[in-house]
């Protein structure tokens, strides 16, 4: 019944939903089906959602409905996949009719027959809750060919008291290592892998019984087609002396950590149960900068959450200063349903928690700036990422800088290769960039 129909895809949210993307799209790619980037083209659209933020349940909402116009032309079928279906499908099943199919996070092997049993009866299919296997298909890459996420893990066990994740994607679940080391194989030449998961350092701690993340990026560094790897949502109570050294010692390992703070006080921080202190944090930086001079640490905090005062709000803007983080990425705490802090009282003011995050973002961005102007008049290995055609010149990312969540490099060349490392001589910054150009260069 899906015989010479086309698909469409969209996937929101973070790089861990793009895998679980990647991986539908394998499974469509497997069977010979077409994809198409033109949504008017699509027979079938599949929209795979976020639910983290109300605003992220939003734009799902927006993005499925602008979607579903189309059915007035080509589109027989609307798909919507992923942790909107999962958390709140008794909510959304009935009233939103513009979906033909319905799937949470475990059903994704089930997409091709789910659809198959749409066309057959005429009706709306619902298969959020029915569960599956983890599906095994070569993935379909949406990001530059140069650069892959890797998702080792599903699910989280930290249960902060903001966060629907537990609630939506489940326990911690640890894939087993030789799938992943296939599925990084399998990936090609690539010249940065990015280890994702909800908390990947983590990873083996339930499937193994003992924590088997240094042995997994031992496993990866060993594979002759991955140049680079970089390491996201590392928490700061797993981030010990072995981790420390392996970044040390591992030429492959980018020297780079991406540790999710949340707040810098110990009050908010006990409230939002997460496992750390202020004094712990400095603690671990001075660590990780004693050990790896060069190491650049990235960070989200979130503001406004329930309770905070100004004096804890101010007690966070003088961490910054005294972290002097590389990278930071700040949000207004968002009250989401069926969480602990949604029941907090007092709630921040809408107003103040804009105001506080843009005050966040200032300090942070003079603390940036300050650190990117050491390179100025320096040259600096650069990853070419393509070209920025506003900017007419070329755009790359140092060893500091995480695709879409950090700052770039814009660089004038004579000639450059997506994918390809550069040395770029730093000429000027601002608060999140710097800006250069090659040796080859001539103006």
């Amino acid at each position: 019944m899906l015989q010479n129909k086309i698909f469409g895809f969209v996937s929101l949210g973070c790089d861990k939903n793009r895998v679980d993307s990647e991986k539908m799209l394998g499974l469509i790619k497997e069977r010979g089906y077409a994809l198409t980037d033109d949504p008017s083209e699509a027979n079938i659209i599949i929209v795979n959602t976020c639910a983290f933020l109300s605003s992220a349940r939003e734009e799902a909402i927006e993005t499925a409905l602008e979607l579903a116009e189309y059915k007035r032309g080509n589109l027989e079928k609307l798909v919507l996949t992923g942790c909107l279906p999962q958390k709140f499908i008794d909510e959304l099943f009935e009233p939103f009719q513009e979906a033909d199919v319905f799937l949470g996070i475990n059903e994704y092997d089930k997409l091709l027959p789910a659809l198959e049993e749409c066309y057959r009866s005429g009706n709306r299919v619902n298969l959020v809750g029915a569960g599956g296997d983890t599906f095994k298909t070569q993935r379909v890459q949406t990001t530059a060919e140069h650069y892959a996420y890797l998702k080792i893990a599903d699910g989280c066990y930290n249960h902060c008291t903001y966060c629907l994740i537990p609630k939506i994607r489940g326990k911690y679940r640890s894939y087993p290592m030789e799938q992943l080391v296939k599925e990084a194989k399998e990936l090609g030449e690539i010249k940065e892998l990015i280890v994702v998961a909800q908390d990947t350092t983590r990873y083996g701690e339930e499937l193994y019984g003992e924590n088997r993340f240094v042995s997994l990026l031992k496993k990866l560094s060993a594979l002759e087609n991955i140049s680079s790897i970089r390491l996201l949502y590392c928490y700061p109570d797993v981030i010990g002396d072995e981790l420390i050294q392996e970044i040390k010692t591992n030429e492959k390992i980018v020297k780079y950590l991406d540790i999710p703070l949340q707040h810098s006080e110990d009050r908010v921080l006990k409230l939002m149960n997460r496992k750390g202190s202020r004094e712990k944090y400095l603690t671990l930086f001075k660590k990780l900068r004693q050990e790896i001079p060069e190491m650049a640490i990235r960070s989200t905090f979130i503001s406004g959450f329930p309770t905070e005062t100004e004096e804890e709000f101010t007690a966070m803007k003088a961490f910054l200063e005294e972290a002097k983080l590389t990278n930071c990425g700040f949000f207004a705490y968002s009250k989401e349903p069926d969480t602990g802090a949604a029941r907090m009282k007092p709630q921040v003011h809408h107003a103040t928690k804009a105001r506080r995050v843009k005050e966040l973002y200032a300090v942070q961005g003079e603390i940036s700036k300050r650190f990117l102007s050491t390179f100025v008049g320096k040259e600096l290995t650069v990853l070419c990422d393509g070209i920025d055609y506003d900017k007419k010149c070329f755009v790359g990312r140092a060893y500091f800088q995480a695709p879409d969540i950090d700052g770039k490099v814009y660089f004038h060349a004579a000639h450059a290769v997506q994918g390809e490392n550069y040395q770029v001589k730093i000429n000027a910054c601002d608060e999140y960039d710097l800006y250069g150009n090659t040796e080859d260069y001539i103006l």
